[in-house]
């Protein structure tokens, strides 16, 4: 259908730029002589083996199937999988029934989503590790204070104004990175300073920004159990992530 369509349009196309009876006013072609017609010649493969686009796009198929099936860590049987492709491009007969193909589908999603479980287990583990391991180091470091919460911040520049309470709704800058040193926000990078209350904000924020004082500058390290927590905040937070914040701030707003 997609052939058909295309070369109908293309004809549409070509026959715009043709005056109304242009058709018409082309001369027939003498008949063709009886000459006996060679038989046409296959067509030799290019560089890549293939000989036209039905082998390209075959093999293009099966390269992606494969690739994804690695990917998801999907592991398969090549000569079963491609006996199969042929049976279901054959005529019908297959070895299961349609009720065993819908019962095994259905416990590979199963295994899948086991799988998955696990692997996100895993990982949150490994956050969750990371952060404990990177806050506890960092507490020994000159300069930073440890509050009751857990709580870690460093004054980069002493403020002169006034502190606001958690109550309060402020305007500063700021800079996120997970403790990698990945960056995840940053109103500096949109060039204009963020308002927020206090009380809307993680629990890092609601607990460190009072801290500070107008026009001051601090570096917060978080925990996960006062910024996003066990869900993160996907996909640039993962779960159980500690955070790092700078602090800039600006003004308590009214």
């Amino acid at each position: 259908m997609i052939r058909l369509t295309v070369a109908a349009l293309g004809l549409a196309l070509f026959g715009s730029f043709l005056p109304a009876d242009a058709l018409a006013q082309v001369p027939k072609p003498a008949a063709p002589a009886t000459v006996p017609t060679p038989a046409p010649k296959a067509a030799a493969p290019d560089e890549s083996g293939f000989k036209d686009f039905k082998q390209k796009i075959s093999y293009t198929i099966g390269i992606e199937m494969a690739r994804n099936f690695k990917l998801n860590g999907v592991e398969v049987d090549t000569d079963v999988f491609l006996q199969g492709v042929k049976d279901g491009f054959g005529d019908g007969k297959v070895k299961l029934t349609d009720a065993q193909i819908i019962e095994i589908k259905q416990q590979f999603q199963e295994q899948m989503m086991a799988k998955q479980a696990e692997m996100q287990a895993k990982s949150t583990e490994k956050f969750k590790k990371e952060g404990a391991d990177f806050l506890k180091a960092n507490a020994a470091k000159p300069g930073v204070t440890t509050t009751a919460s857990g709580l870690q911040y460093i004054v980069l520049k002493e403020g002169t104004g006034a502190s606001p309470k958690a109550t309060n709704t402020v305007k500063a800058h700021y800079k996120g990175t997970l403790i990698d040193g990945t960056p995840f926000d940053s109103s500096y990078d949109r060039g204009q300073p963020a308002s927020f209350g206090l009380s809307m904000v993680i629990p890092g924020w609601t607990e460190g920004v009072p801290l500070m004082k107008v026009g001051g500058k601090s570096k917060f390290f978080i925990p996960f159990e006062l910024a996003y927590g066990p869900n993160g905040r996907e996909p640039k937070i993962p779960p159980y992530s500690a955070l790092i914040f700078e602090i800039e701030l600006l003004a308590i707003e009214k």
